[in-house]
């Protein structure tokens, strides 16, 4: 068993580093994210939006939308697959003593392929919404911010949800990895992909107006992209980290009415 813990674990880390260098190397944007995060502000402000403003538009062929669609799994798997890693190794565990007890073996990487599977659907739904935001002007082809509106509505929004039940009941599924497993167990290969598809939801859940905060900071930011992925990591592992959506979404909500009211 502790061979398959560190077989899995080193999966998962191959998996995570292989993400991130991806998207540091620009995602096949033609630019580093380095060169792109120089390039914007690393907190949204009246001249940054001003200068995002001013970028041309990139016209979206259908192969600079998948490559849209791949930087934004590419992102996702990068940040989200850390704060999973405690739920699959845990999936592997329970995996491996039903395999001991005769039960069909089902490979881990099924259930982190559902997990996955969640996320690459958001993706392509915020691929879809950048494209939607670009064609009216409120994010630049820079993948930045144009609208304070934008920037200040989405830290507003995500601020409040931050401290709405439904973050919590999420969350908590997240937080809970045995309780999942207890609630949520599903035998053979569809179960397994179930669970983890299942499990992603609730991390969606979670997490979706955080991630939406990309395009409040800029998508290829990095700032704000290992910040995200960071605060993920910490709300969902430490002990008690539950509570820090509350601060945080006060935070939040303060500095989008900052932000509107012209004073940032």
């Amino acid at each position: 068993m502790r061979r398959d813990r560190v077989v899995v674990f080193a999966a998962l880390a191959m998996v995570v580093v292989a993400a991130w260098a991806f998207t540091l190397m620009g995602a096949g944007m033609g630019m580093t994210a380095f060169e792109m995060t120089a390039m914007s502000s690393p907190v949204p402000t009246s001249s940054s939006f001003a200068s995002a403003a001013m970028v041309s538009h990139q016209p979206w062929s259908a192969g600079y939308s998948g490559l849209m669609i791949v930087m934004w799994v590419t992102m996702m798997v990068a940040m989200m697959t850390p704060s999973a890693a405690p739920m699959i190794l845990l999936f592997a565990r329970v995996s491996r003593q039903s395999r001991d007890q005769a039960a069909p073996y089902v490979p881990t990487g099924i259930f982190a392929a559902g997990y996955l599977a969640v996320w690459s659907c958001f993706s392509v739904l915020a691929a879809g919404l950048q494209w939607g935001l670009e064609k009216v002007g409120l994010v630049s082809a820079g993948m930045t911010p144009a609208s304070v509106w934008l920037a200040s509505g989405l830290l507003i929004a995500a601020g409040l949800y931050q401290m709405t039940p439904v973050k919590q009941a999420c969350l908590r599924h997240c937080r809970g990895p045995l309780s999942f497993v207890l609630e949520h167990w599903r035998p053979g290969r569809g179960g397994a992909f179930r669970m983890g598809w299942t499990h992603g939801a609730y991390c969606l859940g979670c997490c979706w107006f955080l991630m939406g905060l990309l395009f409040a900071g800029g998508v290829m930011n990095l700032y704000w992209i290992a910040g995200l992925a960071l605060f993920v990591l910490l709300e969902k592992s430490i002990p008690h980290g539950h509570w820090l959506a509350y601060p945080t979404g006060a935070a939040l909500t303060a500095w989008g009415l900052v932000l509107a009211a012209g004073v940032w």
